[in-house]
């Protein structure tokens, strides 16, 4: 059975049934929809921000929650974009991640209720310690979801999907303002071994071309727009089969993913410190070598968006030790290039095994490196989420 997931740049609006239990006229039902405000992603996340920075500063500097055995001393470490949902009107669900003063990682579900700029929080339950969940999600037939115990969750409730999957992709775009003639580019997902994409529609206010690109493979759909186009949706609707991804092996000739460029220079400060990163590894071949430098990225970068966030800037990422998976796998990339190790980035949409329909907000970006024959995935930042 297929999936329908969505992503969305700048509108998204998922509105699920509401049963109150009594049935209003349908003048009514018309009246009350049209005062419930459209909700944005962004202003569940803004929510949720604004509803821990009260209590933070309401305690002390922390975030305050009471479990049976302590008392725990929390601040934000991040939100979880790609979980926010709106349940309904004026309904939202947020699910953020907030460390103790021990250390220690809570994956922490909200439940908040009211308008954009007015939300509160209705509920808060601690979901997961250090990426080890205390319980899971399942949704039942009408949509609505529910705890599950983890001694009744299979493996795709905790987040496994084996073997293959199969969903429905909307990407939707919002153009800006635009004040002069205009060109817009849209990169395309490639059909390759572990995944079959076709593009099922795709609704536009001006004509398209499609352009291919030799040199690695890519396809880019191609517009040229102006001022009246301001406000309008480009809509694509994909058909998608994934199949688990392993180590694989491709005939292009690695090596041309050693050199440098712009972002993601190699040598001097990055050899320097990847060989004092791989030490005695170096005689242990490149699979150990490149583990060397996933733990140092791992160990020592944190998730933090903020400063000059997701520009891929590896320079950035080795003197601020923050960012987001661009961040933490440019400067992984530039280590393992000056460490002869060939990677390369890829860029595409984290789909959240535990949910069967919803909103995405923003790209999702791993790094592949190559060893002993094989192209190798890692995701270092998802990696992150689940530690401490």
């Amino acid at each position: 059975m297929k999936k329908p997931l969505i992503i969305l740049i700048a509108l998204l609006s998922t509105v699920m049934a509401c049963n109150t239990g009594t049935k209003q006229p349908k003048e009514e039902k018309k009246l009350v929809a049209s005062n419930v405000p459209n909700v944005v992603t962004a202003d569940i996340e803004e929510g949720i921000k604004a509803n821990i920075a009260k209590k933070v500063e309401e305690g002390g500097g922390y975030f305050h929650i009471a479990t049976e055995e302590e008392e725990l001393r929390l601040k934000l470490v991040r939100v979880h974009t790609e979980y926010l949902s709106n349940l309904g009107p004026r309904r939202h669900f947020a699910c953020v991640d907030l460390a103790d003063i021990s250390g220690d990682v809570y994956d922490v579900d909200f439940f908040l209720a009211g308008d954009p700029g007015n939300m509160t929080v209705t509920e808060t339950t601690l979901h997961k310690l250090n990426g080890k969940p205390f319980y899971t999600w399942k949704q039942r037939k009408d949509k609505t979801w529910y705890r599950m115990p983890l001694e009744n969750a299979t493996t795709d409730l905790l987040g496994v999907i084996e073997g293959e999957d199969s969903f429905e992709f909307h990407y939707e775009v919002t153009l800006p303002e635009i004040t002069g003639p205009a060109k817009m580019w849209l990169p395309m997902p490639q059909t390759d071994r572990f995944q079959t994409v076709e593009l099922q529609s795709l609704a536009a206010p001006v004509s398209h071309r499609i352009l291919n690109e030799k040199q690695y493979g890519n396809s880019i759909i191609y517009m040229e727009l102006s001022p009246e186009h301001s406000g309008k949706k480009v809509d694509l609707v994909y058909d998608v089969q994934r199949k688990e991804k392993n180590p694989y092996i491709e005939e292009a000739d690695p090596t041309r993913y050693l050199n440098a460029n712009i972002l993601m220079p190699i040598g001097d400060r990055f050899e320097a410190l990847a060989d004092s990163i791989i030490g005695e590894k170096r005689s242990e071949g490149a699979i150990m070598q490149a583990r060397a430098l996933y733990d140092y990225v791992i160990d020592n970068m944190r998730y933090i968006k903020a400063g000059k966030y997701g520009t891929g800037d590896a320079v950035y990422a080795c003197d601020a030790l923050t960012g987001n998976c661009t961040e933490f796998h440019s400067l992984f990339i530039s280590l393992a290039r000056s460490a002869g190790i060939p990677s390369r980035f890829a860029v595409g949409a984290s789909i959240p095994s535990d949910r069967d329909e919803g909103g995405i907000d923003g790209y999702h970006c791993w790094a592949v490196f190559y060893a002993e024959g094989k192209w190798w995935p890692v995701d270092i930042s998802e990696a992150n989420k689940y530690t401490a």
